[in-house]
């Protein structure tokens, strides 16, 4: 049975810290030691890769391949995990001639990996190796070499994969930003991989996914009697009303614009009190492709908030009416 552990009064910020300086380290030299050569190699293979991006590795080095190949799905580059155990058990089915396959491995030595090297070789199938060992097995039959040596991994013991993978993924990112860039990816293009998520929201939500229109597009004319503002903003149930004439947005009738408007007129002249005497003219607007995130801002970044936006065509005709709070729900703020 362990002992407990002894809480000693120790300086546990200053050991922390200097950890992520040695990791933050051992990065900055492997960017200075890598050949330009084997990376423009690498970087190359990659964006014109025809195939998969095949990442390969056991143990920790697997679980940084996991999360390369991760990464350049995300950015809409094909890239799947294959273990080398399971690929000398038939998942070498994924593997094509049109990929290439970045193997993972600090020794250089594993033993699955270098197992698995022939049959890559036989595909013809172009080998990059992350390596901690350039004169590794691995290294000596790999096409490219990435050279991800360290002095030391982090940690009193210095056994832990620790400083080895935090290098392996900073370099796997670069690679991957790097074909990012070449293939010229837009944030549009980098938000529809990534639907769910609030920027792939903000970049694919348009105005007319939130919109309420139709039927639910609350409308009168600038005739109409107060009382009828009042019973479409009811029945309508978003806060406002669109004042139309001819179809076409001339004005809005929110909450706040009736109740100011009663508060201020006499009593006397209320039966006679009319739509366009209330509203607001000429609002603004927003059109029904524009983002919601756009229109967020419109709402946001003045003075005063607007809480309900109109929604209009290119011929000013008024298609609908959009809530603060419908863009809330949905998940962009």
């Amino acid at each position: 049975m362990q002992s407990p552990i002894s809480f000693l009064p120790q300086n546990h910020f200053s050991q922390v810290t200097e950890l992520l300086q040695l990791e933050a380290e051992a990065i900055a030299k492997v960017a200075e030691q890598l050949h330009a050569e084997e990376v423009n190699k690498a970087v190359n293979l990659m964006a014109n890769c025809r195939g998969k991006i095949v990442l390969s590795g056991v143990g920790k080095s697997g679980i940084v391949a996991r999360k390369i190949a991760a990464t350049l799905t995300s950015i809409g580059v094909v890239a799947v995990f294959l273990h080398p155990a399971e690929a000398l058990h038939g998942d070498l089915g994924i593997v094509s001639g049109d990929d290439i396959a970045i193997a993972l491995s600090n020794s250089g030595e594993t033993d699955e990996v270098l197992a698995m090297l022939p049959c890559l070789k036989q595909r013809k199938v172009p080998i990059v190796a992350l390596v901690g060992n350039v004169r590794s097995t691995l290294a000596r039959n790999a096409d490219v070499v990435l050279n991800a040596t360290i002095e030391k991994e982090a940690g009193h013991l210095h056994l832990a994969p620790t400083t080895s993978t935090t290098v392996a993924i900073a370099l796997g990112d670069a690679l991957a930003m790097t074909v990012m860039q070449l293939k010229g990816l837009t944030p549009e293009d980098f938000a529809l991989n990534h639907p769910a998520g609030r920027l792939g929201k903000r970049l694919t939500v348009r105005v007319s996914d939130l919109m309420h229109g139709g039927d639910d597009n609350p409308v009168i004319e600038p005739e109409a009697s107060w009382l009828d503002a009042v019973t479409q903003i009811s029945k309508g149930g978003l806060g406002a009303v669109n004042v139309i004439d001819s179809d076409r947005l001339i004005g809005i009738i929110t909450d706040g614009d009736l109740r100011r408007a009663i508060q201020k007129i006499d009593p006397s002249e209320l039966a006679q009190l009319q739509a366009g005497q209330i509203m607001t003219r000429n609002p603004i607007a927003v059109t029904a492709d524009m983002l919601a995130y756009n229109a967020l801002k419109i709402m946001e970044d003045r003075p005063s908030q607007i809480a309900v936006l109109p929604v209009i065509d290119s011929d000013r005709r008024c298609i609908g009416l959009l809530r603060l709070h419908d863009i809330a729900r949905s998940g962009l703020l």
